[in-house]
């Protein structure tokens, strides 16, 4: 046999050959277009410095939104409202809460009128803590109280403005106005004026008046994050938590000292998480213990 005898002795093998030579380069060359593609680049170019993922980076602490403070509230959706802030209870029907489409639960409760419940989702009953006054104002808590009315059979009309669910001095002091000044026609002009002045003040001062006064060492910091994570559990005594306000249950929580208290709370005790299960800081869940301290004093 020759030294040099050719490699490609068949016309089936030249073929091959020929075949081979076209493919295997496209091969090589498409799975490197892959890996190119696939691979983490670093870099000016590389994805950790798209427009995307510079924003991403920075939105905890560069996002923002403009509202005009002129502007018409835009309200949010009762179903929203609900998703949000009612539905850890009424979903399940925690506590004794209607569970929502339940019309044998809700049927008693229609019966009283949208006002009432109203009145009660905004000051609290039984085990639900009071809604009004925190990250959502009146008229939306108003809105979720009708799309879970509805769910249960319900007809209520949604509401359009803040609606308050008693509007008494105010309202009476209004109403009455205008008996006030037809019932006394030959009264002098100056003091029908005087009259409407008392009567305006009244109702200003009805307007103005808190619903309750809050504990005094209570910052806003504190009431905030109480109303928006730990008034879940503790408006009602979920899991064994200390009810907000009830002093038996948390005088001998509060006499081993408010570092005890916070440690509990930052690091999580029992069926509580950490933070509660938030993501505030050190500072604002030591505001909110003193809150809740303060209010079971």
């Amino acid at each position: 046999m020759s030294e040099h005898e050719a490699f490609i002795k068949t016309p089936r093998q030249l073929i091959t050959v020929v075949l081979l030579a076209f493919i295997v380069p496209i091969l090589i060359i498409a799975a490197l277009v892959s890996y190119v593609n696939k691979a983490t680049r670093v870099g000016a170019g590389a994805e950790a410095m798209t427009a995307e993922a510079i924003e991403a980076r920075i939105r905890p602490v560069a996002g923002f939104s403009l509202k005009s403070a002129d502007g018409p509230k835009v309200l949010r959706a009762g179903e929203e409202v609900y998703k949000a802030q009612c539905g850890a209870c009424h979903e399940v029907g925690a506590a004794g809460a209607p569970k929502v489409g339940d019309t044998a639960a809700w049927a008693p409760r229609i019966k009283t009128g949208y006002n009432a419940l109203l009145t009660s989702a905004l000051k609290g009953k039984g085990a639900m803590g009071a809604q009004g006054g925190g990250e959502y104002d009146d008229a939306e808590i108003g809105r979720a109280v009708v799309y879970m009315a509805n769910k249960g059979g319900a007809k209520f009309d949604e509401p359009k403005a803040v609606t308050t669910a008693a509007a008494p001095a105010a309202a009476v002091a209004a109403a009455a106005a205008p008996a006030a000044m037809a019932a006394a026609p030959s009264m002098p002009a100056a003091a029908t004026a005087a009259a409407g002045t008392a009567v305006a003040a009244v109702s200003a001062a009805a307007s103005a008046a808190p619903a309750k006064a809050e504990p005094a060492a209570a910052s806003d910091a504190g009431k905030k994050l109480y109303d928006t994570a730990c008034m879940v559990c503790h408006a009602a005594g979920v899991a064994g938590s200390p009810k907000f306000g009830d002093k038996a249950a948390w005088a001998p929580r509060i006499a081993t000292g408010m570092d005890a208290l916070y440690a509990s709370v930052i690091k999580g005790k029992g069926a509580m998480p950490p933070k509660g299960g938030s993501a505030a800081s050190d500072a604002d869940i030591k505001a909110a213990v003193q809150y809740m301290v303060a209010a079971a004093k």
